[in-house]
């Protein structure tokens, strides 16, 4: 008896544990009544990820406080309430809900000027990041921490749980000749910081043209080792082709050969990021050959599909649907280099950088931090030649960006 009950009271702890949500930097502001924005113009820069545990908007929140005056938004990509489909430039408009300014920062300009920070003391920002370098809001925080550097305003991160955890650090470091909104920081590809966490680094190690004053408002109850699954949170759409929390895990695998607009992988149909597949693919051989690479923690199964817009726009298409069975043991970016090997094995004809579009290569390069990625690669096809400069920025990272945990 003493056993069972001991057992049902773990039992219940572990129950208690997962009931309770992570605690987001906007709820620990506003557990702290604003204390930090009080007597201060407030800015805010958002999209629709940032929300409570009640998914109530930050804007609301900040809106209703009777000690916070906010006086205008700035939108990142897809606009601050997520109406603007990827790569859509992005208009200053007035949000109708609050009437206040909403400045655009992916449209003419990606850095605020001085009109649109005027008489602004503090700029806030909140989204959730999805942790891969090229997902555009870690660019528009850096140019915002310049920014707000530049103009002696005080920026202030409420921070997000990294939903890759705190643990995979994947890809090289972006080259100096290659850095661009996709690739805005010497960060790599998988990065395995909270944007709290990065946010200090890109401050303190000189990653920015002017060291800004800057507050994180730390989460309570995330842990490194947390994926999204485990926090206790919901997902709200980060991008459309991002719409569930399974999304985020499924960005970095198949996100680098999408930019080349030669196979499917799943944007355009129900599955985005989580397929890889075209007409000229037989669905059974390449899983086939997939499953036999034994890729740790990914399983491959063989899919039939029609997108309804985009690559192979409503063409019957084959390919491997991607499953991550383990995600600690999964290596997540390098599985789209794998999947380039095995077609081009398969199909000799259809070998990638001899076929797709060469127009592409140049965002391809952009994403990969490198063109050194696509060279290497083409000369035989094969893995083996990439894993060397994939690989080789990781540990280092890993010492440098440990200064700047803020969780365990």
């Amino acid at each position: 008896m003493k056993k069972i009950i001991f057992l049902a009271v773990i039992m219940l702890s572990i129950n208690l544990c997962y009931a309770r949500p992570v605690k987001t930097g906007i709820e620990v502001l506003r557990d702290q009544n604003f204390k930090i924005l009080q007597g201060k113009r407030v800015g805010l820069i958002t999209n629709p990820t940032g929300v409570d545990r009640n998914l109530k908007s930050t804007i609301d929140i900040l809106f209703e406080a009777q000690n916070v005056k906010l006086v205008a938004l700035f939108g990142p990509e897809h606009g601050v309430r997520g109406d603007a489909h990827a790569g859509d430039k992005v208009d200053n408009i007035t949000d109708t809900k609050t009437g206040l300014p909403v400045y655009s920062l992916y449209g003419k300009t990606r850095r605020a000027n001085a009109d649109m920070l005027k008489g602004i003391d503090v700029l806030v920002y909140d989204i959730q990041d999805i942790g891969c370098r090229s997902f555009t809001f870690i660019s528009t925080m850096g140019l915002a921490m310049e920014v707000a550097a530049q103009n002696n305003i005080e920026f202030v991160v409420l921070d997000r749980p990294n939903p890759l955890g705190g643990e995979k650090i994947e890809g090289n470091l972006a080259d100096s000749s290659f850095i661009s909104f996709v690739s805005q920081f010497k960060i790599p590809y998988i990065y395995g910081q909270t944007c709290g966490e990065l946010a200090r680094m890109l401050n303190e190690e000189n990653m920015l043209k002017k060291k800004c004053k800057l507050t994180v408002i730390k989460m309570k109850g995330w842990h490194r080792s947390m994926n999204w699954e485990k926090t206790g949170l919901e997902w709200v759409i980060a991008s459309p082709h991002i719409p569930n929390k399974n999304s985020s895990y499924f960005y970095p695998v198949t996100g680098i050969l999408g930019e080349l607009g030669y196979l499917s992988i799943g944007v355009g149909y129900t599955l985005p990021f989580q397929l890889v597949g075209a007409p000229w693919i037989n669905a059974e051989k390449f899983a086939s050959a997939m499953n036999q690479l034994k890729l740790a923690g990914l399983e491959f199964r063989p899919i039939y599909f029609k997108p309804f817009y985009s690559v192979f726009k409503d063409e019957n298409c084959q390919g491997v649907q991607i499953h991550i069975m383990d995600y600690r043991k999964a290596k997540l970016a390098e599985v789209q280099f794998y999947m380039m090997q095995e077609l081009a094995k398969l199909y000799p004809d259809k070998v990638v950088f001899n076929n797709a579009n060469k127009d592409r290569y140049n965002m391809f390069d952009k994403v990969s931090g490198s063109d050194q990625i696509r060279l290497r690669f083409a000369k035989n096809n094969s893995v083996a030649d990439i894993n060397d400069f994939w690989n080789k920025d990781v540990e280092n990272y890993l010492k440098i960006s440990k200064k700047y945990y803020l969780y365990k």
